[in-house]
């Protein structure tokens, strides 16, 4: 025999009334709240922003830009620059086959008042390029072409140049056969606490060893200078430039958040070291 059915109990008057008054409830929040924040608010909000109630409402709903709440300022200021050098097959083909001849002219005729012949000047006021990698020459020459980093000598003297031309200067400095070269000597040992913060960093502060990045065949980014034998003045005030912001063509920030967590006494003492025995 099949069991019998249990039909099921009628709904209750009861059950049904707070059905619909917590449907009522909830539809009343929910509809108070759009009217509050979408119109209300809005309108009250107007006056402050010195914009009438419907411009406010727009905002409010997303139709228009901007928010009720505040007037919006305005501002002409522009991004600044920033590297446009891109380690790209085509870009390294072109440092790869640059002919360093025509770039061994060029540095004799425009560079070598300044950077010494064969790149091998002592003066704190420029940077040595003998034995410079060609990455790193060819990256700062397009950033000064390109706005990203500014010198009033150099800017011009770059835009003045094809890439091109840029690649053979770049691969001239990088080969040439030099008396002193970048990276051919020995750093200074009197410093231990600088010498440990080139060799290891500094894991407190977050910081690489700088020669994680800068000693040469280190693996680091293409265009990471080597510095080794650098004009201490020089290194210090590029230092200091991307310390205080004045220097951001870096890329990613990378010299930017290093220099920042220096003092100006560690970066006094990191460029000293480096120069070394030059």
């Amino acid at each position: 025999m099949s069991e019998p059915e249990h039909p099921e109990p009628p709904e209750e008057p009861n059950d049904r009334r707070w059905t619909l008054s917590a449907g009522l409830l909830v539809g009343g929040v929910l509809a108070f709240s759009v009217a509050v924040g979408l119109f209300v608010l809005p309108v009250l909000q107007a006056p402050n922003a010195n914009i009438d109630a419907w411009t406010a409402i727009c905002r409010a709903v997303g139709l228009k830009p901007g928010t009720p709440a505040q007037p919006q300022p305005s501002f002409d200021a522009k991004a600044a620059p920033v590297s446009q050098v891109r380690w790209s097959p085509q870009t390294l083909t072109i440092l790869a086959n640059a002919d360093p001849r025509p770039g061994a002219a060029l540095a004799a005729d425009v560079c070598s008042a300044c950077h010494g012949e064969e790149g091998t000047t002592i003066s704190d006021a420029f940077p040595r390029l003998a034995g410079q990698s060609p990455e790193a020459i060819y990256k700062q020459l397009s950033d000064y072409r390109s706005g990203a980093r500014y010198n009033a000598q150099m800017t011009p003297v770059a835009q003045a140049l094809t890439d091109e031309q840029l690649a053979q200067v770049a691969s001239y400095f990088g080969h040439v056969k030099a008396r002193v070269r970048l990276g051919a000597g020995d750093l200074g040992v009197d410093d231990p606490a600088i010498s440990r913060l080139i060799h290891r960093g500094d894991p407190s502060r977050q910081m690489p060893p700088c020669e994680s990045c800068h000693a040469r065949g280190a693996g680091g980014p293409p265009e990471t200078p080597v510095i080794a034998g650098q004009n201490a003045g020089y290194l210090e005030r590029q230092l200091l430039d991307y310390k205080h912001g004045a220097r951001r063509n870096d890329v990613y920030r990378r010299m930017r958040d290093v220099a920042g967590k220096l003092s100006d006494d560690e970066i006094r003492r990191i460029a000293a070291l480096y120069q070394g025995t030059y």
